[in-house]
């Protein structure tokens, strides 16, 4: 006698396993120090005022907005050094390997949205693994609960592709 269908139980692994994936994932900043050097990743609109505020608290501390695009939108952002080439996560993580190990960075912090700090920090650190990888989240905050649950189940399916070794997402995941 059949208890589960395989797909079934591989649609309930894909649930449970998205689960455990919003329920593990940081929520707040690790601890950041004084002088760390703190990578932001471009995409959302909440990610460069975080950072902002984060630099606010650590005046000594090295700014880096990776996937700006054009330099132009960042006025504000005197104290950051502009990153402007990188399309993607993947790219975002070669950009950072090139700036780390030219500065000789050992530790460095990542900002980014509570959805994507666990695929960046996971692509980030295959490009740096011997450097320590510190996750500061930006929340999702004011954003309808359909469209949240969208960008994590987005998400899920982008870091099960990197997990594989898929490091490029597909144009229609974004």
């Amino acid at each position: 006698m059949k208890f589960f269908h395989p797909s079934l139980l591989l649609l309930g692994l894909f649930v449970i396993g998205g689960i455990a994936f919003k329920l593990t994932t940081p929520n707040d900043c690790d601890f950041i120090l004084p002088n760390d050097s703190i990578f932001v990743l471009t995409g959302d609109f909440r990610r460069i005022p975080f950072a902002m505020r984060q630099i606010d608290k650590y005046p000594d501390a090295d700014l880096y907005i990776i996937g700006a695009g054009p330099e132009s939108q960042y006025k504000g952002a005197d104290r950051a050094t502009i990153e402007s080439d990188s399309k993607s996560t993947y790219q975002n993580a070669l950009a950072i390997r090139k700036i780390s190990e030219k500065s000789g960075l050992d530790r460095i912090v990542v900002i980014t949205t509570e959805d994507h700090i666990r695929r960046a920090k996971y692509l980030i650190q295959s490009e740096l693994p011997k450097s320590t990888i510190v996750a500061c989240p930006v929340a999702l905050s004011e954003m309808p609960p359909a469209r949240r649950l969208e960008r994590w189940f987005i998400e899920y399916v982008k870091y099960i592709a990197t997990m594989v070794g898929i490091k490029e997402s597909p144009s229609f995941l974004y």
